[in-house]
C-alpha cells in the first residue's frame, strides 16, 4: 500500500504540473516536478525492495547498486536550490527577475540527475580505492548541504516572518508568502523523516560498526525515510492550492468519473436492472 499510495499522490502532482501550463511557466512549481519525480521513482522501487530480498548495504543481496537510494541525493539538491532560488526570488527581485530564467532553472534541474548519477557511475568504474574516496566525498559533501540547509531554512522562516510583513498586502505578497511556507515545511519534514537514517549513515563511517537487518524490509529506518516519498507531494498539494486544482482536473477528477460511468453501466447492466428492463420492454 506504501508503494502504491506514493505513486498516486507524486504521480498525480507531477501530471498536474506538466498539463498546467500556468505552473511550467513558475520555477517554484519546476523543483516540485523535480521533486515529484524522484518521489513517484521511489514509489515504484519500493515494491521492489519491500516485495524481494533487497538489501543494498554490505553484505548486498538484490541490491540495486543504490540507484534508488541515490534519489535521496536529487531531492536533498533539488531542495537546496529551491531554497536559494526562493530567497533570490523575495529579497532580491531584480536580480532574480533579470538572470534566474527557466532555462537557467532547467538546468539546474538537470544538473542534479547528472551530479547524481554521473558520481554514481563512476563509483562503479574507478577501482575500489578511488570509490572509497568518493564515497568519502560525498558524505563530507552531504554534511556541509545539510547544513547549508539548515541553515537556509532558518533565513527564509525570519523573511517569511519580518520582511514580508513590510510589504503591501495583496497577491504578490501572499504569493511570495506561500513559496516560502512550502519549502521551509517541506524541508522541516524532509530533515525529521531522512535525518535519522543520514545521522546513522554518517556514524557507522566513522565507527564501523553497522547493524546488518535481514532485508531493507525489516530496517525501521529505511521504512521512516521512504515514508518521505508520500509525505512531500501531499504537502504540496495541502499547500498549494492551484495545484490540488490542477492535480484534481488532470488525475483525481478523471478517475472519479470513470469509476462512477463503471458503475453506472454494471447497475444497469445487472440481471434485476435487465428484469425490469424486459418488463416495460413494448415488444
Amino acid at each position: 500500500m506504501s508503494g502504491i499510495s506514493t505513486v498516486l499522490v507524486a504521480g498525480s502532482v507531477v501530471c498536474g504540473i506538466i498539463s498546467t501550463r500556468a505552473l511550467l511557466t513558475q520555477h517554484r512549481f519546476l523543483f516540485m516536478l523535480n521533486t515529484s519525480i524522484s518521489d513517484t521513482l521511489t514509489g515504484c522501487g519500493i515494491f521492489y525492495q519491500f516485495l524481494f530480498d533487497v538489501r543494498d548495504e554490505h553484505p548486498s543481496k538484490n541490491g540495486t547498486f543504490y540507484v534508488l537510494t541515490s534519489l535521496l541525493g536529487v531531492n536533498i539538491m533539488t531542495f537546496l536550490f529551491a531554497q536559494f532560488d526562493r530567497y533570490f526570488a523575495v529579497c532580491h527581485p531584480f536580480f532574480y527577475t533579470r538572470h534566474i530564467t527557466t532555462k537557467v532553472v532547467i538546468g539546474v534541474i538537470f544538473y542534479t540527475w547528472v551530479h547524481i548519477y554521473g558520481q554514481l557511475c563512476i563509483q562503479r568504474i574507478v577501482p575500489p580505492s578511488k570509490a572509497v574516496d568518493i564515497a568519502a566525498y560525498s558524505r563530507i559533501s552531504l554534511i556541509v548541504i545539510i547544513s547549508t540547509k539548515l541553515l537556509m531554512t532558518v533565513k527564509l522562516f525570519f523573511v517569511v516572518r519580518f520582511q514580508l510583513l513590510r510589504e503591501p498586502p495583496g497577491p504578490e505578497r501572499d504569493s511570495k508568502k506561500e513559496s516560502l511556507l512550502i519549502i521551509i515545511v517541506v524541508v522541516v519534514f524532509f530533515l525529521l523523516f531522512w535525518g535519522p537514517r543520514m545521522f546513522y549513515t554518517i556514524v557507522c563511517s566513522l565507527t564501523g560498526k553497522f547493524i546488518i537487518f535481514k532485508n531493507e524490509a525489516h530496517d525501521p529506518l529505511t521504512i521512516l525515510s521512504r515514508t518521505n516519498a508520500l509525505c512531500t507531494p501531499c504537502l504540496y498539494l495541502w499547500a498549494s492550492p492551484a495545484l490540488r486544482a490542477a492535480a484534481w482536473k488532470t488525475v483525481w477528477r478523471t478517475l472519479t468519473l470513470s469509476g462512477r460511468s463503471r458503475h453506472n453501466y454494471n447497475s444497469l447492466a445487472s440481471p434485476h436492472k435487465l428484469g425490469h428492463t424486459l418488463l416495460w420492454d413494448p415488444r
